[in-house]
């Protein structure tokens, strides 16, 4: 993520404008020339106070430097961020303050936005999109936070069945459980990083496992992939968890997820497929440590 890019200041400097070339000649029809100068420039001043709003507060979250706590918390559970130099350490720090300052976190049911989870989740947003500065995580977004599993209706009265879900429009919703195992254990099962790979895949009013960031030139491609993929999930080929079987959106995420925490499992069993996310993400996540004897993955923490 950047603070700003050119066009969000040159498309309201010239907007900006046009508005006050109008503006300014109606003023000055009506009043003469010093008055519609003042008015256009006055017009002028507002549209362009209006559009650096964000990259004014994006300026001043990125010069804020994140607490020592959440650095090293970083450190312990992001892969990528251990291999990264002291510039990409600093660009991954800035993309995990934008995320914070973006996106608004709320509780449900019990449970608390703490300060910690807000990190695990806008750790996993920089993340996602280290490879790619020009994307952009769609901050207007709210993430509700629930104690465990839930259901469509994100009750608690009875044990629901979901970890995390995600609409084109409305909250993201996520278990304060899921959130924390998913950092805790290297397994291939991170509820942060599917439901945001959700929120990339949206498209219109429902995601269909064509990331709206993918080259339209390669969406062809891409889906024949991602089809052939899920084809090998439900016979139980392969590494993917058998919910990828069930949708192109969820094949998306799931390997999402393997491929940040598990890429070499990955690209040893769906190699194409790991290319593809290599091409996709614009990077080639550290391989996960092996696993010494009497080791397992759920015990297994970051290192």
């Amino acid at each position: 993520m950047r603070v700003a890019r050119p066009s969000d200041l040159l498309v309201p400097a010239l907007g900006g404008a046009l508005f006050a070339l109008i503006a300014g000649l109606v003023g000055a029809r009506a009043a003469g020339l010093g008055v519609g100068l003042a008015v256009g420039l006055g017009v002028w001043a507002g549209v362009l106070g209006w559009a650096l709003r964000r990259p004014l507060r994006r300026l001043r979250v990125a010069r804020r430097a994140l607490p020592q706590a959440s650095r090293d918390w970083i450190a312990d559970h992001v892969r990528l961020y251990g291999t990264l130099d002291d510039r990409g350490r600093r660009r991954f720090e800035r993309d995990v303050a934008f995320a914070l300052d973006g996106l608004t976190f709320e509780g449900a049911g019990g449970a608390k936005a703490t300060d910690e989870l807000r990190l695990m989740v806008a750790a996993g947003a920089a993340l996602l999109l280290h490879g790619r500065p020009d994307w952009e995580l769609p901050t207007e977004r709210t993430v509700l936070l629930v104690p465990d599993t839930f259901d469509e209706a994100y009750g608690d009265e009875e044990p629901g069945v979901y970890d995390g879900m995600v609409h084109h429009q409305g909250p993201i919703v996520l278990s304060t459980r899921a959130v924390q195992d998913g950092w805790a254990y290297e397994d291939g099962h991170n509820v942060v990083l599917h439901e945001l790979a959700h929120v990339f895949d949206f498209e219109g009013w429902e995601a269909d496992g064509v990331p709206s960031f993918l080259d339209p030139r390669s969406a062809e491609a891409w889906t024949t992939l991602m089809r052939r993929e899920m084809r090998r999930a439900e016979r139980g080929q392969g590494v993917l968890r058998a919910y990828a079987a069930s949708a192109p959106a969820e094949l998306f995420a799931v390997a999402t997820e393997q491929f940040f925490e598990r890429p070499a499992r990955l690209r040893n069993h769906h190699s194409e497929l790991f290319d593809a996310l290599v091409a996709f993400y614009n990077l080639t996540p550290p391989d996960e440590p092996e696993l010494g004897a009497g080791e397992s993955l759920m015990s297994r923490r970051w290192s």
